[in-house]
């Protein structure tokens, strides 16, 4: 499936302006809200948007006696994640009680999975350049609730907490440390969700805050990173400092820039970084120390004493697999030897599922190359235009696919089939109709672009010796003739009569 994809190692980031050369090292921690209409522990909904404390269980407040229900759903969406990206699945996994007191977590603690996580070790396969990617590292997956949310801007004096998505499950992916750059850590973030969203396991919108991340940077010097790959040593990677919860893959990247030339500018004045946790202020284009680590909280994990350890059984994890759907690497890599698309031209059109399953429709029973131009240069170019996605295409794809066999019938020509796209897309309707109704079938008749042939180089004495002389100029003759046509002449047909009249 990959043998189109060539494998290369990280270039490893520059920082501008050091006086010594560094290694920049990246390891990130992936928040995914699980796709469940119902939490984690509770049967209470997750819809977004709804009115504050309004999707809330007593479990979710932490009535007392109030217990924890595991949400089958939500455990196989994130063994669903797991296969997907190629990782164990442990059969047996626990729950644990991560402590510490916030207002937005009532229970005064988190339930999550520190010892024994439900997802072990995988990878994902980031796209760097068309055929050109790189294998970065899953060390776990393991699920945990969802805090609340803190707001702070509603009133002068206090603040307000909703608890809409407390308990909401989520899935944290971590990463081994083998990013090497912000262009890097972007296309992870991106390819992971995408992964993400073929399997429907979530949903990936970062606006509303599913799909976050935590962002681990260190800096090292050349040479230091081998040896932590053969010692397995992260003394080797240097002190990191973890930038919390960005949710747009730019300021993914802007973090990282500012955060390196941070920690650079403070080891070469002698000093020495201080593990911490810092935020990403978009505003100001830097970071800022949110705890050190000495500030941390002692969180005193142990074994969640309400849940008792998940056990599923291999049979089930087989299910799960043999359902899952063709994922991004595979549908591209078919789109290209079966089709004869490009990989740029796959890459687009597997970026999201929609996109992919759109094309589909449209290929089917045609040439997938002709597809894929209409649909990303005609189609796409005008949603983007018009800031529409896909799933709001005013064409759909039998309507395109409409416009591709007339053109392959010879009913039309390109230059027809745009006016044609442009109608549809605005209006609506069947092409065919269309282009019986408004007299737009292009003229096929030998005879008739013949005389118009005629009437055009008769008219015309000067340019005919010219082209003669020189005939790159016959296209000239070319555009007349189909302007008087309307356009509607066959245009190889012109070409042929045109080269022959000339030549005589």
């Amino acid at each position: 499936m990959l043998d189109h994809l060539s494998f290369s190692a990280p270039e490893p980031k520059t920082i501008a302006g050091a006086k010594h050369d560094w290694e920049l090292v990246i390891g990130l921690e992936v928040h995914a809200q699980v796709a469940s209409k119902a939490k984690l522990f509770s049967g209470a909904s997750t819809q977004f948007g709804s009115e504050p404390n309004s999707n809330v269980a007593f479990v979710d407040s932490a009535m007392p006696g109030m217990l924890p229900v595991i949400n089958e759903f939500c455990v196989e969406q994130a063994v669903r994640t797991g296969l997907g990206l190629k990782a164990q699945i442990n059969l047996v996994s626990a729950f644990d009680r991560k402590n510490y007191f916030y207002p937005d977590l009532p229970q005064g603690y988190q339930i999550s999975q520190l010892y024994h996580p439900l997802v072990g070790e995988g990878e994902v396969i980031v796209d760097m350049a068309p055929g050109v990617a790189r294998r970065v590292r899953i060390e776990r997956i393991h699920m945990e609730q969802d805090a609340g949310k803190s707001i702070h801007d509603m009133d002068p004096n206090m603040s307000f907490v909703d608890l809409n998505r407390t308990g909401v499950a989520l899935m944290e992916i971590v990463s081994r440390p083998d990013i090497r750059g912000p262009e890097e850590a972007a296309a992870y973030v991106a390819k992971l969700r995408q992964i993400l969203r073929y399997l429907g396991t979530c949903d990936g919108n970062m606006q509303n805050g599913n799909l976050r991340a935590d962002v681990n940077v260190s800096v090292c010097r050349p040479g230091d990173y081998e040896k932590y790959q053969e010692t397995q040593d992260f003394a080797h990677l240097g002190t990191r400092c973890e930038i919390k919860n960005m949710n747009s893959m730019r300021f993914i990247q802007q973090a990282i820039d500012y955060e390196a030339k941070r920690q650079i500018a403070i080891l070469e004045d002698g000093g020495e970084i201080v593990q911490e946790t810092r935020l990403y202020d978009p505003d100001k284009g830097e970071t800022r120390s949110m705890r050190s680590k000495e500030e941390a909280h002692d969180y005193r994990y142990f074994p969640d004493p309400d849940l008792l350890p998940l056990e599923i059984e291999q049979a089930w994890v087989d299910d799960i697999e043999a359902s899952l759907p063709e994922l991004p690497d595979a549908k591209k890599a078919r789109f290209v030897k079966d089709m004869g698309l490009s990989e740029y031209d796959a890459s687009v059109l597997t970026a999201d599922v929609e996109s992919a399953d759109y094309f589909e429709a449209v290929a089917d029973g045609r040439d997938g190359k002709l597809a894929a131009n209409w649909v990303i240069n005609e189609l796409f170019g005008r949603l983007k235009k018009d800031d529409r996605d896909i799933a709001d295409s005013p064409v759909s794809p039998a309507q395109l696919g409409g416009i591709i066999d007339l053109i392959g019938k010879g009913d039309i020509s390109g230059k027809i089939a745009k006016d044609l796209f442009e109608i549809v897309y605005t209006e609506g309707g069947d092409p065919a109709e269309i282009v019986e109704s408004r007299g737009m079938k292009q003229v096929t008749d030998t005879g008739a672009i013949e005389a118009a042939v005629d009437e055009i180089i008769a008219a015309n004495p000067a340019q005919v010796e010219k082209a003669r002389e020189n005939p790159k100029l016959a296209g000239w003759f070319v555009g007349q003739v189909m302007k008087a046509t309307g356009g509607k002449a066959n245009p190889k047909v012109v070409n042929e009569l045109v080269s022959k009249k000339l030549g005589g």
